[in-house]
């Protein structure tokens, strides 16, 4: 257990150790601290196979995680490693210390270099990408602002997206005189049958002009084929609006793989950046289609004109590289298949209990991190948020209910690069004992 003292210890050290000049994009990306502090003599492996776990015991080590629970819900936002939160008390500092000299003065460079290092490794232009508080800010301007849709038309979501974005949708269409239209993912899903229902809802609204996809979904972490549904969709005659909040960091991502123009995502969830920054992606040819904020007059070239988030969490947005350096530094690859290690090690396990339905396929194009169950036949609020209460409660595993499901609520479970196998283990232990009461 990581005690307070150790906490303040690792931290001090981290903070030492990263008081250095920020490395550019052409120079090696700085070590890891280790797990007692100091700089690491070399950065670890990259590539570390997913159940080396002494490896891994080493990347957890960077993470000071409370001893109040066994965390299994990292969806909500991303714990910070000990560089990154170093690094996020020193430029707070700064921030504080320097003002507004700073703010005019310094950070609209910095913020330029943190955004080109988010391009960077989503494979992008900087010109596409505008930082945003999160990804919710970021999908609900690019849905808002959307212009191509108008009386008479359809906009289109499914049921496992997430509820501010069905709400934006809903606005949309209510604002320009469009029809709603909406469709359900089958349960359990496959690729062909998620293929197969959103060819039946667009064959069914075909003035379907706006669709909502999600990439990796936040209530049962299905990864749907999006390349795919956005091809289908264009072939109709259709946008498409991806929601990437759970995507950057959890899986390898470029964009340009996704194929939608416009695109939300976060930073500060498997990215490990601080909470309060996100990005907008608009690919620079579509400019066009997406309408300048609360009557911005900046250039319709580009894109700062289309999101508005008043004063910037500076200290947040100084964070990012430091963030990126970290992640970079494992490889996101060997951190995906860590993380789907982790989630199979509870998984497998469970779907052998009687009683306890996993809602997330194995395909391993389907899944990342996430995936969700519910006791068998009971899809009610009640009982998985009560759930989810009780695995916290009795046997010390956080977990969230989520809602919104066509065939009911569920119970979400995350792991994170904290996490290990025995922490799976201790959620299945509980599984077994919920599913046995309830015979």
């Amino acid at each position: 257990m990581t005690t307070r003292r150790d906490f303040l210890r690792l931290s001090a050290l981290a903070s030492a150790a990263l008081a250095l000049p920020a490395c550019s994009s052409n120079t090696a990306r700085p070590a890891l601290v280790s797990a007692g502090g100091w700089p690491s003599p070399e950065p670890p492996r990259p590539g570390g196979a997913p159940d080396d776990e002494p490896y891994w015991q080493t990347v957890a080590a960077q993470y000071a995680v409370t001893d109040r629970t066994t965390n299994m819900e990292a969806g909500y936002f991303g714990m910070m490693p000990a560089p990154v939160l170093a690094a996020y008390h020193r430029n707070i500092d700064r921030v504080n210390r320097e003002s507004s000299l700073f703010a005019r003065r310094d950070f609209p460079e910095i913020s330029s270099e943190a955004r080109r290092r988010v391009a960077e490794a989503l494979s992008v232009d900087p010109g596409e990408i505008a930082f945003s508080r999160n990804a919710t800010e970021a999908l609900q301007a690019l849905i808002g602002q959307y212009n191509g849709v108008k009386a008479g038309d359809t906009v289109l979501y499914a049921d496992l997206d997430y509820p501010a974005m069905q709400q934006a949708m809903n606005a949309l269409a209510a604002r320009t005189g469009a029809r709603v239209a909406t469709l359900d993912i089958p349960e359990p899903a496959s690729h062909a049958a998620i293929i197969e229902a959103y060819t039946t809802a667009l064959d069914r609204n075909p003035r379907t002009r706006l669709v909502l996809l999600t990439h990796a979904n936040n209530k049962t972490g299905l990864i749907h084929p999006v390349r795919e549904l956005t091809e289908l969709a264009e072939s109709r005659g259709a946008d498409v609006v991806i929601d990437a909040a759970h995507s950057f960091g959890q899986v390898p991502l470029a964009l340009s793989d996704l194929g939608g123009p416009f695109i939300g995502l976060n930073l500060h969830k498997w990215v490990g950046a601080p909470v309060g920054v996100g990005a907008m992606y608009i690919r620079r040819d579509r400019l066009p289609s997406i309408d300048r904020a609360h009557g911005d007059p900046g250039s319709l070239e580009r894109i700062n004109s289309r999101i508005h988030t008043g004063t910037t969490d500076f200290a947040a947005v100084m964070t990012v590289p430091t963030a990126l350096d970290f992640q970079e530094a494992i490889g996101v690859p060997p951190k995906a298949a860590r993380l789907r290690y982790l989630r199979d090690a509870w998984v497998a396990p469970a779907r052998n209990i009687p009683g306890v339905d996993i809602l997330t396929p194995d395909d391993p194009d389907l899944v990342g991190a996430i995936t969700s169950f519910r006791l068998h036949g009971d899809g009610s609020r009640a009982a998985n948020y009560g759930l989810a209460d009780t695995l916290q409660d009795e046997f010390g595993v956080f977990t969230v209910g989520r809602s919104g499901l066509a065939k009911g609520d569920c119970v979400r479970v995350t792991p994170a690069l904290y996490n290990s196998p025995a922490d799976g283990a201790k959620l299945v232990d509980a599984l077994r004992v919920l599913a046995a009461r309830r015979g």
